[in-house]
């Protein structure tokens, strides 16, 4: 590279403000930390006020069921409050079953002493919610509609290359831009994949039967197929989100059936459970592919969310070990500048690592184990799969302590002290 003058400097460089990286770049700021967030949409893309949801059609198709501790940490933030006034179905239960069987599994909140098991809410809306923050924050500067073109390591950090050509150098520049991340390829951070062969149909789709505020999941050899209960302005319980795993040359078949008969053979996917499948939104086929990177950090540069790994979406865990690598990528942070350190000291970084790999990989473990059991069709290990779901769903105690794992509330996330109200500033 020829030494062309860095024309910005800052501390912190966040490449992608989605989801984790709007989340990362609001805890980081709110230590005092100057964050400059680089991100290829627009603003108003973001900011955009919702339109109320009457169809199908009024629902954004990506969806997250976000655990107790994601909720936590942006009620920390101060969006919580936000997101729940808008579109946001917390749900009370959850019912699992094998297609090739009678083995079923049923999680209660009530069990749990709890008021839900998670919330389900549209990715937008958990967007628009942060991006106010990130507006209002006085440490954040938000240079929308830019990508970055290019990335090296310096003397202090590592900078990247802005699209006008500029570059802005930082102490620490974190890869937040998603799945292919360039920031992860530039680095030369190597990965782990596989490809599933597989494609998740995601929609919206209205059924004949309330949802019941319980998430409705059935698992066949191809894949799982699961109804998320939405919430919508006019407090209907007849909208789910659809998420549909299936082999690529099955979901090629689906995805070119038209609306009627697609519900059809959502209904009968999910042996009517709700009742008939009355309306669907547009479709949409996504890739499946598992990936893990196999470091997460090298000097002035670390990864986060989908940039570290990727996950099947059996579980729906993908966005909250996102929100978790913030978190803790945030408080390593904190430590480090509490010791006098600078905070991309390796030291904080490599801490970071440690404790955000072992529970990624653990999950992502656990996860290709129940693809791969539920995607057998021999007689012994149906049998298996069957009788200890029947098993598992009389234990309450080891049955609640999985729920606790997978709602995060078995390992907690830091603590973020919330934004005072501007009356107290």
């Amino acid at each position: 590279m020829t030494d062309t003058p860095l024309t910005e400097r800052t501390t912190v460089a966040i490449v992608g403000g989605g989801l984790v990286g709007g989340a990362l770049a609001l805890l980081l700021a709110r230590q005092g930390l100057e964050v400059t967030v680089v991100e290829p949409q627009s603003r108003e893309t973001q900011l955009h006020e919702l339109e109320p949801a009457t169809s199908v059609d009024g629902f954004e198709p990506r969806v997250s069921a976000l655990t107790e501790g994601t909720r936590q940490l942006l009620e920390d933030l101060g969006i919580w409050s936000e997101i729940e006034a808008r579109r946001c179905c917390p749900y009370r239960e959850m019912c699992v079953w094998d297609a090739e069987g009678t083995g079923s599994i049923h999680f209660d909140a009530a069990e749990l002493q709890l008021s839900r098991l998670g919330s389900i809410v549209e990715n937008r809306v958990v967007l628009g919610a942060l991006a106010r923050a990130m507006v209002a924050e006085p440490n954040l500067t938000w240079l929308d509609g830019e990508y970055v073109r290019h990335w090296r390591p310096t003397g202090a950090g590592s900078a990247v290359m802005l699209s006008d050509g500029r570059w802005l150098e930082a102490r620490l520049v974190v890869g937040a831009d998603g799945a292919n991340s360039r920031i992860r390829q530039w680095a030369g951070l190597a990965t782990r994949e596989w490809d599933y062969d597989q494609q998740a149909i995601v929609c919206t789709a209205r059924t004949e039967y309330g949802h019941q505020r319980t998430a409705w999941q059935r698992f066949m050899t191809t894949g799982p197929v699961a109804y998320l209960p939405l919430a919508n302005e006019e407090s209907s319980d007849r909208f789910v989100s659809i998420v549909w795993s299936q082999d690529v040359g099955e979901s090629a078949r689906l995805m070119n059936l038209d609306e009627g008969a697609f519900a059809g053979e959502l209904g009968a996917a999910l042996e009517w459970t709700l009742g008939a499948v009355e309306a669907v939104s547009t479709r949409h086929a996504l890739p499946l592919r598992q990936r893990h990177a196999r470091e997460y950090t090298r000097p002035g540069v670390v990864l986060v969310g989908d940039a570290a790994h990727t996950i099947h979406p059996l579980a729906g865990q993908g966005v909250n070990l996102g929100f978790a690598d913030a978190a803790v990528l945030a408080d390593e942070i904190r430590l480090a500048m509490e010791r006098g350190l600078e905070p991309s000291h390796s030291s904080a970084l490599q801490r970071y690592q440690r404790r955000r790999k072992v529970e990624n990989l653990s999950l992502m473990a656990a996860m290709e184990g129940f693809k791969q059991l539920f995607a057998r069709d021999e007689l012994p290990l149906r049998w298996l799969r069957n009788t200890g779901m029947r098993w598992l769903d009389g234990q309450t105690g080891i049955k609640n302590r999985l729920a606790a794992e997978a709602m995060g509330s078995r390992h907690p996330l830091p603590r973020f002290s919330p934004p005072l109200p501007a009356e107290a500033e």
